[in-house]
């Protein structure tokens, strides 16, 4: 009678297979809430330099044009700044209501 030769196999078991997928999900639950706030936080840093342009610009444009206030519509008529600057200015203190805005629109 031939014997039958038996091949084993070397591979991961399934429980073994579950712990690496446990892992690997406690691990994603504790970084992804992180990653989020670190996006709002570099967004609102975004936001405040934004609104830091746009106040230089208005104090240069009152430095060229001696006796004129600067308000967002003569910035951007002037080619000082762009319409999205003057948007993420507008957000920017809509958002907090309680900064006073150094340019009116």
């Amino acid at each position: 009678m031939k014997k039958l030769k038996t091949y084993k196999v070397k591979a991961f078991t399934l429980i073994e297979m579950l712990v690496v997928l446990l892992i690997i999900s406690v691990l994603l639950l504790l970084f992804v809430p992180n990653l989020t706030k670190q996006k709002d936080s570099v967004k609102e840093a975004g936001n405040a330099a934004v609104v830091k342009v746009v106040e230089s610009q208005a104090e240069l444009y009152e430095l060229n044009h001696a006796n004129d206030q600067a308000t967002l519509g003569k910035l951007i008529a002037d080619g000082n700044i762009t319409n999205k600057q003057a948007e993420s200015y507008r957000a920017y203190y809509a958002k907090n209501s309680g900064e006073t805005r150094a340019v009116a629109d």
